[in-house]
């Protein structure tokens, strides 16, 4: 099980969070810290697998975001290392080439793919099909509200 995900500039700059275990706001701040200076120093070429106090932590980079995210120490850190993966490609099929700016413009729309594709720390939806279709839906719902507001009430 996920406890967090994390996504990270190359200059620390936090883009996104998901907690999936309740911790205070103090103590979410002290563990966004520790990632950073753990995963931000260390060269390219290392094991993309650390262990931080309780918990696995598995990162990758991808361009110029970090995807941390932190486990139980019993769980596989290849299955956690594949859930960031299908996090990006689903980032990458909605935006199409998905760059930082896209999270930063676009946050509200990475939040609702990582809540179709994870619920409470667990894989949720494995399909990038059926993602991709409840996120068209979602922005047909949208428009089709924007445009019925739109419309004068009289």
């Amino acid at each position: 099980m996920l406890h967090f995900l994390l996504l990270f500039s190359r200059q620390g700059k936090l883009r996104l969070q998901k907690w999936f275990t309740p911790l205070p706001e103090r103590e979410k701040k002290k563990v966004v810290r520790d990632m950073m200076m753990l995963v931000l120093p260390r060269p390219t070429r290392t094991c993309n697998f650390l262990h931080w106090q309780d918990l696995k932590i598995v990162y990758r980079r991808y361009a110029s975001l970090y995807f941390c995210a932190g486990l139980d120490s019993q769980d596989n850190e290849l299955l956690a290392l594949e859930v960031l993966h299908r996090y990006v490609e689903l980032l990458d099929r909605y935006f199409g080439n998905v760059c930082e700016l896209d999270i930063i413009f676009n946050f509200e729309k990475a939040y609702f793919i990582l809540d179709e594709f994870l619920m409470g720390g667990e894989i949720l939806e494995t399909s990038k099909f059926a993602v991709g279709a409840s996120m068209e839906d979602a922005d047909t719902l949208q428009e089709t509200l924007e445009e019925y507001m739109s419309k004068p009430a009289y």
